[in-house]
């Protein structure tokens, strides 16, 4: 027993020596000593050649030198199928371009069902109530997480955007489907909806001092009851902010214009009436289609606190891969639907002629290196993300495969091709995560997908933290 008893302290004094032996090597290895530093200075020499590039890249434009010419003088704006899309509108310094992609999907319809040469919704009018509710399911999810440590993951992901401007298809779907829709000129944009930093600085600061009281009230044994009418008074603050800001919502107007035909149609509508009326598309019968490499594929999936409507479901989706929502979304196209898209726009995007495809700025071969990384991955490690909605209106086919595509954004005529851009179908398999389509266009297996368990997605997911815009 004591000899066992030595060879167990001898070993324990042996692991402990090359622990601290381990660490103190780790911590030469991973620093940046001398040596290191020394060593990789001298993997890079100032030649010539090197200093002229460097001269040249610290006085310009990265995108000016890396611009591809070959691609620019190749690109043309043909499209063999298309819809007829007509007027361009403008989000300005806001972020919902979500719901203008949305609005802007059903123009046409509005125009050939009414007769119109033109045509637009107002933003104005459901903005408002996008931040009522979204006010509303804050202070529910912190009433229901008031249980759970302050440093909650899911927690911290609510109070990244307590009330954010960004938002996705099933925002818009519910919105509509509660509210209706005005036309433009009944709820006109006012300073704060098309620059809304300062409007949502201060509606964030009300939800998270008001979430601070709810927090209290439930540790502090407050009943239901008590809770809910402080929450109610707490909206009452916000109803009251957002009227300041944006004006009152109109619950009946009179529309007066004039059709195609130089005649004037004058009606009162609710906004509920107008939509049954002008548009008259059930929105709950199209599908959100993803290509999330990340997850499983054939699988249909919700995202935790997805939603701006609190007794509305969270945001699902089936997860294709990105040949099936081309195929897809050309089907609808085809049929003379606009899709509504989301995208990384960010990713080599050439904003003054509205070109979107990889390669259109080549910062690889400017500065050697390689920067290759595949979807899923660029997904996980957070280096890109559905970041903007905006809606196909043309594909251009050859031998029945995709192209490109022609993409109605919504940041007004003086960025892209007048409004437009040429998405070239390579551009669509490296950032293109979601369209939205017609159950029509889908196949029967696909539409069963939807009444399948889902799989949940947590809260600080990319594909919802996209969204959490100011």
């Amino acid at each position: 027993m004591k000899t066992g008893f030595k060879t167990s302290i001898v070993s324990l004094a042996i692991i402990a020596m090359l622990v601290v032996v381990s660490s103190a090597v780790s911590a030469v290895d991973r620093g940046l000593d001398k040596g290191t530093l020394k060593e990789i200075k001298k993997s890079f020499e100032l030649t010539p050649e090197n200093r002229a590039l460097m001269n040249a890249i610290s006085n310009n434009d990265i995108n000016d030198l890396t611009f591809n010419r070959e691609i620019y003088n190749e690109h043309n704006e043909i499209y063999t199928d298309k819809v007829e899309a007509k007027g361009i509108t403008n989000q300005k310094s806001s972020g919902r371009c979500w719901m203008f992609a949305g609005l802007n999907m059903m123009r046409p319809a509005v125009m050939k069902n009414l007769n119109l040469d033109e045509f637009e919704f107002s933003e104005n009018y459901l903005f408002f109530y996008d931040k009522l509710e979204k006010a509303n399911l804050f202070l529910e999810a912190v009433i229901e997480t008031a249980d759970r440590d302050i440093d909650d993951r899911e927690l911290q992901a609510l109070f990244r955007g307590p009330v954010p401007d960004g938002g996705w298809w099933n925002y818009y779907v519910d919105l509509i489907d509660k509210y209706g829709v005005v036309p433009q000129c009944v709820s006109q944009e006012t300073k704060h909806t098309s620059a809304t930093r300062r409007m949502n600085g201060m509606l964030d600061h009300m939800a998270r001092v008001d979430a601070v009281e709810l927090r209290k009230m439930v540790s502090g044994g407050s009943s239901p009851g008590e809770i809910s009418g402080r929450k109610v008074e707490m909206l009452k603050d916000f109803y009251r902010v957002l009227v300041l800001h944006m004006g009152e919502p109109v619950e009946k107007f009179t529309w007066r214009v004039k059709d195609k035909d130089d005649d004037v149609i004058e009606k009162v509508y609710t906004p509920q009436s107008f939509y049954k009326e002008a548009v008259g598309v059930d929105l709950q019968e199209y599908v959100a289609l993803f290509d999330y490499p990340a997850y499983e594929y054939n699988k249909y999936y919700e995202v935790n606190y997805c939603r701006n409507l609190y007794d509305r479901p969270d945001m699902g989706f089936i997860n294709l891969g990105a040949e099936e929502l081309k195929k897809y979304a050309v089907r609808a196209i085809q049929d003379g639907e606009p899709v509504w898209f989301s995208a990384d726009i960010g990713k080599a995007n050439d904003g003054e002629h509205g070109i979107l495809k990889p390669g259109m700025f080549d910062y690889d071969g400017l500065f050697s290196i390689d920067g290759d990384i595949s979807k899923a991955d660029l997904i996980q490690f957070r280096g890109t993300s559905p970041n903007h909605a905006m809606v196909f209106v043309a594909v251009d086919l050859k031998d029945g495969k995709p192209v490109k595509w022609k993409v109605e954004n919504s940041w007004g005529t003086s960025r892209g091709s007048a409004g437009f851009w040429a998405m070239y179908d390579e551009w669509f398999s490296k950032y293109v995560f979601s369209v939205i389509v017609h159950k029509k266009h889908l196949p029967a297996k696909i539409v069963r997908l939807l009444d399948t368990e889902p799989q949940r997605i947590p809260a600080w997911d990319p594909m919802r933290s996209a969204f959490d815009r100011e």
